[in-house]
C-alpha cells in the first residue's frame, strides 16, 4: 500500500472529523499502520464547510498534509466541489449519492455511490450517516481491514451509541461488498 492520502468533506454537524479519526485510529491503533489526521472547518462550525484529512502509511508519515488524495470522501455537494479538482488521477471518490451530484471523472479514477442518509434514517438516526459511509469506505477501499475499522467504530462512539453505530457501520459495509461485487460482474 505505501502511503494512501483520503479527504473526508462535508459540513459541520455531519460527522467528518470523527470519521477521519476513526480511519487514523484504525489504522495505527488496530492494523499496525502509521496514520495522521489534519482537519479543517470553519468558524460557524454546524452546517459549515468541514473537512478531515488523513495520511495512511506502511512507514512513518513524514508529512502530515494531503497534497493529492487517492480517495475523496464526500458527504456533501458543497465539499465535492470544493475539492474534487485536487484528486489524484487515480482517485477513489466515496459520495453520499443523494447529496453529491458528480461529475464526469478522469478514466483512471472510480466512484462509488451509497445512500448514506437513507440508511441511517433507516437504522432510526440520520446522525450515523458517517459511520455508514465510514463501513462503505471499508469495503470499497480495503485500506485498512474490515475488523480495525469496526473496533475503531466501537472504542470511538459515545457510551451506550455502541450497537447502533455498529449496525451502521455493517450497514455500509455490506452495501459497498455488494456494489463492488456487481462492478466486477460488469467487467
Amino acid at each position: 500500500m505505501a502511503t494512501t492520502e483520503i479527504r473526508i468533506t462535508g459540513f459541520g454537524g455531519q460527522g467528518v472529523i470523527l470519521c477521519g479519526y476513526i480511519i487514523g485510529k484504525a489504522a495505527s491503533i488496530f492494523n499496525e499502520q502509521h496514520a495522521t489526521l489534519t482537519q479543517s472547518f470553519g468558524p460557524e462550525a454546524r452546517g459549515s464547510a468541514c473537512s478531515a484529512q488523513v495520511v495512511v502509511s506502511d512507514s512513518r508519515v513524514l508529512y502530515p498534509y494531503v497534497t493529492a488524495p487517492g480517495v475523496l470522501l464526500a458527504m456533501s455537494h458543497d465539499g465535492y466541489m470544493t475539492h474534487k479538482d485536487t484528486v489524484a488521477e487515480n482517485c477513489i471518490y466515496i459520495y453520499e449519492k443523494d447529496l453529491v451530484k458528480m461529475q464526469k471523472i478522469g478514466p483512471k479514477a472510480r466512484a462509488f455511490g451509497i445512500p448514506a442518509t437513507r440508511i441511517a434514517e433507516d437504522l432510526g438516526r440520520k446522525i450515523v450517516l458517517n459511520i455508514v459511509m465510514l463501513g462503505f469506505f471499508g469495503a470499497v477501499t480495503d485500506i485498512v481491514p474490515h475488523d480495525a475499522l469496526r473496533q475503531a467504530v466501537e472504542s470511538s462512539v459515545p457510551a451506550g451509541t455502541e450497537e447502533l453505530n455498529l449496525k451502521a457501520f455493517d450497514k455500509g459495509y455490506e452495501y459497498g461488498v455488494q456494489l463492488k461485487e456487481k462492478a466486477e460482474v460488469n467487467v
